[in-house]
């Protein structure tokens, strides 16, 4: 994908290249570690800004558009007075899909932050926008780029751990009801598709799936003790995954703890056991050697827990975009985890396909 783009780039020596003209749409939390990202970035101008509230995008537009962004109150209208090359959809989640492929239709790249869908019926319409458009489509599963998660590659990549035989994560935050309050989407089934699985930790979920592939069956229960009555989704959700040959995974996840605790992931492998808690990683190999490991975390605007990962997430959006090179969180890259999502949700009865 992306020889739309190639076809239009020149590659003249001793000129400045190209800056591309982005555009974001929904202009919440998240969207203000985009903004301030692509703001610094070179190749990069941010022309205009949508919200549906629209003092919204002009707080943005005065923010990082540097004196040129411009504000809208809707995505079609931008699409029409900006034409952008790139659009980076922050929205709440049921529009994050009919956004993606109306801007891919409109002929732009798209970034878009998770959940890719709310539903494997929703993914398939994205599948589909995609394949008709040749253009680029990237997923905001920043944790991929964590230092730490490439760590945890190159240590069982090396092989002396041997092979990945189970794993178990365990994903303690806290949400209180003014989390739900602050705005109408969150905490309704129609329009979040769920509560602390497809929010909070899907991150978590893609991670043991990055190692461990793709499981032969779920099995999953997920319940409401925090806020029951106070939100229609789960703030709890236990799931059991298992694959080929026997491996398996646990996973626990919920919103009902005192506090946003560090994520804790841990596999367990043939010669040995790899754990990741925060930024540290700590492994033990069955011939009893330990060894521990303390990365630095990237400095990223907004809560830590998101993990460190979106600088390198969006940067390398667009190094690929410039390159014409195949983008690590592309569609095809995040169907298992969208996969697993949809199943997990329909066995716990949240909803059914």
């Amino acid at each position: 994908m992306g020889k739309k783009y190639n076809k239009e780039r020149k590659a003249v020596e001793g000129i400045e290249k190209l800056k591309r003209r982005v555009a974001l749409v929904g202009c919440g939390n998240i969207a203000n570690v985009h903004a301030a990202l692509l703001s610094g970035m070179e190749n990069v101008e941010l022309c205009a800004f949508a919200d549906c509230r629209k003092e919204r995008a002009i707080n943005f537009a005065e923010r990082y558009g540097k004196g040129v962004a411009r504000a809208y109150e809707s995505l079609e209208e931008l699409l029409v007075s900006e034409k952008p090359d790139v659009i980076h959809i922050c929205t709440p989640h049921f529009l994050h899909v009919p956004m993606a492929v109306k801007a891919l239709d409109s002929g732009c790249a798209v970034f878009m932050e998770k959940p890719p869908a709310m539903t494997m019926e929703q993914f398939e319409q994205l599948k589909e926008a995609y394949g008709r458009n040749n253009n680029y489509l990237g997923v905001c599963f920043q944790n991929r780029y964590n230092a730490s998660t490439r760590k945890m590659d190159e240590l069982l990549g090396e092989g002396r751990l041997g092979e990945v035989k189970g794993g178990r994560a365990f994903v303690t935050w806290n949400r209180e009801a003014e989390y739900y309050g602050y705005s109408d989407w969150r905490g309704k089934l129609s329009t979040e598709g769920g509560g602390v699985l497809i929010n909070q930790s899907i991150h978590t979920l893609d991670l043991l799936l990055h190692w461990m592939g793709e499981p032969e069956d779920v099995e999953a229960s997920a319940c409401n003790h925090h806020l029951n009555g106070v939100v229609e989704v789960e703030d709890t959700i236990e799931i059991f995954l298992r694959f080929p040959g026997g491996k398996r995974v646990c996973f626990y996840a919920t919103t009902a703890y005192v506090s946003d605790s560090p994520v804790l992931l841990e596999l367990e492998c043939a010669r040995g056991r790899i754990r990741l808690e925060e930024e540290k990683i700590s492994v033990k190999y069955s011939d009893g050697e330990e060894e521990i490991y303390f990365l630095k975390a990237g400095d990223i605007p907004g809560k830590s827990y998101w993990g460190s990962g979106h600088a390198a997430c969006i940067t390398d959006f667009y190094r690929c975009l410039e390159s014409g090179t195949e983008y690590m969180n592309n569609l095809s890259s995040v169907e298992n985890t969208m996969r697993v999502m949809s199943k997990a949700y329909e066995r716990a009865g949240v909803y059914k396909e």
